[in-house]
């Protein structure tokens, strides 16, 4: 099965996919609807800056997975930037180690940036992203629940 990943920047028709599969996975029932995170991933999708940006696995050709540079994802944390945020898999290509791919494409677009260090925060994913090079900062409450703030030093772009 080929594998290739692909911004939504590239490919705005996958904007719709990566919206729905960001407000089913995040944000249902936060007072967001649907159509709206939609209409902001379009925005994200064709906006000329390097935030936000998604990247997509593709597994022949079909989405798969997603991954994103966000500016901000936390709003007790405005002093972080730049985030990972948004990883998921699609619930039928999960097991597969699909999650790093698009990780490592927002890491290696965040070092073509220059950026020096990439935050996330995570209440289920602290084990994957400690084996792919995170470390652990603090836990949290957030939302009445514990999550794990993460950090990722990055490489310098050379």
């Amino acid at each position: 099965m080929p594998h290739a990943i692909v911004t939504t920047t590239e490919r705005p028709d996958l904007a719709a996919v990566t919206a729905r599969w960001r407000w089913e996975a995040f944000m249902q029932g936060q007072g967001r609807g649907l159509a709206e995170v939609m209409a902001a991933e379009s925005v994200g999708a064709a906006g000329p800056g390097p935030m936000p940006r998604t990247c997509v696995l593709l597994a022949d050709d079909a989405p798969v997975g997603m991954a994103s540079l966000a500016a901000h994802d936390l709003d007790p944390r405005p002093d972080l930037t730049p985030w990972l945020a948004g990883v998921f898999v699609a619930p039928h290509a999960r097991g597969r180690g699909h999650a790093v791919r698009p990780v490592a494409a927002v890491e290696a677009e965040a070092i073509a940036l220059g950026i020096p260090t990439l935050w996330l925060y995570t209440r289920s994913a602290e084990g994957l992203y400690a084996r792919i090079g995170w470390r652990t900062t603090e836990t949290f409450p957030y939302r009445d629940r514990l999550y794990a703030l993460m950090r990722r030093d990055l490489p310098e772009h050379v």
